[in-house]
């Protein structure tokens, strides 16, 4: 997998769409601050969708699409429920299960919304389908995006106004390599006679 030109390639389209992609992020940063986080999963999943019609169609993202998924909004709060009890417990036990679970939910499922809003998965099929593109070539590689998106994820959250950069373009970085793993297990073409 060429990291590089993934990072190059979100970082240019970041760029040339930074307005659009900064008021996005600050829409989605506020209707999950002022619905305390209940409406952070529906968003997300309606912002990943319009960064990725950004790569495969250059359509500009529009606010109206953070909320283009509501249908997804039960399945992705359950599921945040759970993982915030689950996490809850590992860090009430000590503190290294809770990191465990973190870094293994985030390992196995972090093509989840993408498929979930790109293929129409159900949120179990998307995680056996995220957790399967992880393990489909090389395992290296897959570790490296998951540490590449949490890095440049966790440096935009040091400071507010740092996310509203950093969270394009860690999605962004994520749809690329989201896509050459699509490409890359679609079946091969048959051949022409």
């Amino acid at each position: 997998m060429d990291f590089k030109r993934h990072i190059e390639s979100a970082w240019n389209l970041t760029l040339g769409n930074i307005v659009s992609l900064i008021l996005l992020t600050l829409v989605m940063v506020a209707v999950s601050s002022l619905t305390l986080g209940i409406l952070a999963p529906v968003t997300l999943a309606g912002y990943t969708q319009s960064l990725l019609l950004l790569i495969r169609n250059g359509r500009e993202p529009k606010v109206q699409d953070l909320f283009s998924h509501m249908n997804l909004f039960l399945p992705l709060l359950g599921f945040g429920i759970a993982l915030t009890v689950a996490v809850a417990i590992g860090f009430t036990l000590l503190v290294l299960p809770g990191i465990l679970i973190v870094v293994g939910v985030t390992f196995c499922c972090v093509y989840m919304l993408p498929l979930m809003t790109d293929k129409n998965l159900g949120i179990v099929d998307a995680i056996k389908e995220s957790y399967a593109m992880g393990r489909r070539g090389d395992l290296v590689d897959h570790v490296v995006v998951v540490v590449i998106f949490i890095a440049i994820s966790a440096i935009g959250s040091s400071v507010f106004i740092g996310v509203l950069f950093t969270q394009p373009l860690a999605t962004l970085f994520l749809l690329f390599t989201y896509e050459e793993k699509i490409a890359g297990s679609a079946p091969p073409a048959p051949p022409q006679p």
